[in-house]
């Protein structure tokens, strides 16, 4: 491994002291991945305040010393040395109750969570890896180091932290880890908030359809209100799925943008309490867009999402049944009104969840491509048309006599007659318009 000169001259540092010192974890891991790391942690044998003394001449960050961790604050990129150390019980499946030093990297490297993350390297000494990291990367695993429930209830994080490396690093989870995963998955219910929102949105930008589909058990206790679409029948010709298999599918097929990926996840969790049938037991969800916008509000406002990602993520699930056409004054409208951005990402959502249904309705259609072309030369023609880049404006109107709410209401009028074709926007055009 190639590495940057400050963290060559860490290590050297803390060995010329006479302290064992290694990389370990993340770093180690996207190493041995052919993935270059993008931050580096080192554990050694120094003691805290050892640590601290060898690097008394750089800026530091003490708040973790309790724990054995010295943060150096290096030109351009901080890095955590950790003492070796081993932890007590965890008896509020987040913190360990107590933390001991130990002067052996192995002992340090059994606490951690999986073994891929359990591997330590240095220029000098090599690999230390009891648990057989390196060879589970090369089998693409993810396994526990030790007993998978006594990792899980020490920290129930890990369970979503599981999911999301499983996703991102396209890995299998072994058996006894997956059984322990899906049995404690209720633990996640205790956690901080923000902590599930980082945990889970890590996961949906890497997630496919088959990882929502094999870790439905451990969402549906993340996020409650995907535990009723699990396996719910839809009892209809246009949807060869049940509602999750469905959702799996939409969310895998979006781009990997965060607010996108969270309307697709949560944009049919309405489904269900608006489920009827009729005399022929036909499946019917009347006002599920809205309903499904309502709870998936009330959904990252418990997760704490930020507001932004949560206002675009709600538009987008209660607009997700909206007909869009490739007719150029719909479409203008639509452009001036919201914006490339989220009209663009309205139709990714429902493409997605078009061809999300199992059926062979979406083929042939090239609906999409043709709303997107309109829409491309919509904007080449005369860009995202509002009332500021209309060709008159408040002074002009004010000048034909125009006070009050008749400037407001003119202006308005005027840009759904240019939206509509109705008018060129030029303003000879304009206000001779308002002046009739």
């Amino acid at each position: 491994m190639v590495l940057p000169e400050q963290i060559e001259a860490c290590l050297r540092a803390l060995e010329q002291e006479g302290h064992a010192a290694y990389l370990v974890g993340g770093c180690v891991r996207d190493g041995l991945m052919g993935i270059a790391p993008q931050d580096y942690d080192l554990c050694t044998a120094a003691l805290p305040e050892q640590t601290a003394a060898i690097f008394r001449q750089v800026p530091q960050d003490l708040t973790g010393v309790k724990h054995g961790t010295v943060k150096l604050l290096l030109p351009g990129q901080a890095v955590e040395i950790t003492t070796f150390r081993r932890e007590g019980s965890y008896r509020d499946n987040r913190h360990p109750d107590w933390v001991e030093f130990v002067p052996e990297v192995e002992a340090d490297l059994a606490r951690r969570d999986f073994t891929v993350n359990a591997i330590a390297w240095s220029p000098t000494r090599g690999y230390a890896d009891p648990f057989g990291g390196r060879e589970d990367i090369k089998a693409g695993v993810l396994r526990c180091v030790g007993e998978p429930e006594q990792r899980f209830r020490e920290d129930s994080l890990r369970i979503l932290r599981g999911i999301r490396f499983a996703a991102r690093f396209h890995l299998r989870v072994e058996k006894e880890t997956m059984a322990a995963m899906i049995s404690l998955a209720p633990l996640i219910q205790g956690l901080a908030r923000e902590r599930v929102f980082e945990e889970l949105s890590g996961f949906l930008l890497k997630a496919d359809a088959e990882d929502l589909l094999r870790f439905a058990p451990i969402l549906a206790q993340a996020v409650p209100e995907l535990a009723p679409t699990l396996g719910f029948q839809q009892h209809s010709p246009h949807h060869a799925y049940d509602v999750f298999t469905h959702t799996a599918h939409v969310t895998g097929a979006v781009p990997p943008a965060l607010p996108l990926r969270w309307a697709a996840l949560l944009h049919d969790v309405g489904k269900v309490p608006c489920f009827t049938q009729d005399e022929n037991g036909r499946g019917h969800f009347k006002g599920h867009a809205q309903v499904s916008a309502r709870m998936a509000e009330g959904v990252l406002e418990r997760l704490r999402a930020p507001g932004a990602l949560r206002e675009r993520a709600v538009w987008l699930i209660d607009h997700h049944m909206t007909v869009l056409q490739p007719e150029e004054t719909l479409l203008r409208r639509s452009l001036s009104r919201y914006g490339r951005e989220r009209l663009e990402q309205l139709l990714w959502l429902q493409e997605a969840d078009m061809k999300g249904k199992g059926t062979s309705e979406h083929e042939n259609s090239d609906r999409y491509p043709r709303i997107r072309a309109v829409l491309e030369r919509l904007e080449a023609e005369e860009g995202r048309l509002t009332l500021k880049s209309l060709a008159v404006n408040g002074s002009d109107l004010m000048a034909l006599g125009c006070t009050g709410r008749q400037i407001g209401e003119g202006l308005n009028w005027l840009l759904e007659q240019v939206l509509d074709g109705s008018l060129p926007n030029e303003k000879a055009a304009l206000l001779q318009a308002i002046k009739k």
